[in-house]
Order: C-alpha cells, then structure tokens, then sequence
C-alpha cells in the first residue's frame, strides 16, 4: 500500500489548478471537511473556469492558496476581492483575489446523485454546520457516520 505524502498532494493540487486553468473545467474529488454538511470528503466537484468577477455571495468558488486547493462560500465582495469561508469553520479565509481564484463549482457529486450547490444553508443544515464550526469530534462522526451509512471508505 502507498500511502500519499504532503508533497503529493501539493503537486496534485498544483496539477488540478493547471487543469483547471488550461481546459476551463475540472473534477475533483474532496479531501477535507471545512465545507461539512454542503460538501463531504469523497465528494466530486464539477468546476468551471470562470472571472472573479462572476462570483456572487453564496457560490461555493475553487480558489488556491500555498499550493493547496480550497472550496470554499463566498460570503461577501469587497472591491475586487472575494471573503470566503468553509461553512463548517468559524472564520472567515483572508481575502481572494484574482491571482489565487479557479472557479465555481458548479456540481456537487456524491455516490450516485448530482445536485447544484444552494447558495443558502437550510436551517438544518445551518445547525450542522454551527455544530462543526465548534466541535471537529462532531465533523469526524458525522463523517463516519455517513460513510458507514453508505457503504464508503472513511
């Protein structure tokens, strides 16, 4: 078994940017829990290359930050930068500019269905998400839990 290191991922991340950049779209499966419940890890996004500019609150945007991937809300614009923040984090990311932003996602795929992001949480998932902002031990049971529940690796 090959396990991946930290230097895999980065170049893997760097790949997926240069991807992204060169053919406009990109699937991408998660890694991280900062976007629980909205986004699992497992979860394949489908991102298009897009301006800064079409960005508007409430989309869920690709962007990249030291060599790492991040999808993330957009929670307000500022000027001509975007303030983002993983809905299960209880901060917001330092500004995005257009040197670091990818795209928006566009689709969200999990096991066999596909759906759209909703540029709002519904109220329960509202509650899950302030849940997780506030207890990582509540993320990583949710997320065990979840793949448990459908028969996937953790």
């Amino acid at each position: 078994m090959h396990a991946r290191s930290p230097s895999d991922d980065l170049v893997a991340s760097e790949l997926a940017a240069t991807s992204l950049r060169q053919h406009g779209k990109l699937r991408l499966r998660v890694t991280g829990s900062s976007m629980l419940p909205t986004i699992c890890p497992q979860d394949i996004l489908l991102i298009r290359r897009c301006q800064l500019e079409a960005a508007v609150e409430g989309d869920i945007v690709l962007f990249t930050r030291d060599r790492r991937l991040f999808a993330h809300r957009v929670t307000a614009r500022r000027g001509a930068v975007l303030v983002t923040q993983g809905d299960g984090i209880g901060r917001a990311d330092a500004p995005v500019g257009a040197a670091e932003f990818l795209g928006k996602v566009m689709r969200i795929v999990r096991t066999s269905s596909s759906t759209r992001p909703r540029p709002r949480l519904t109220v329960a998932a509202r509650a899950a998400a302030a849940l997780f902002r506030r207890s990582w031990l509540a993320g990583r049971v949710f997320t065990q839990a979840r793949s448990l529940f459908r028969g996937e690796p953790a």
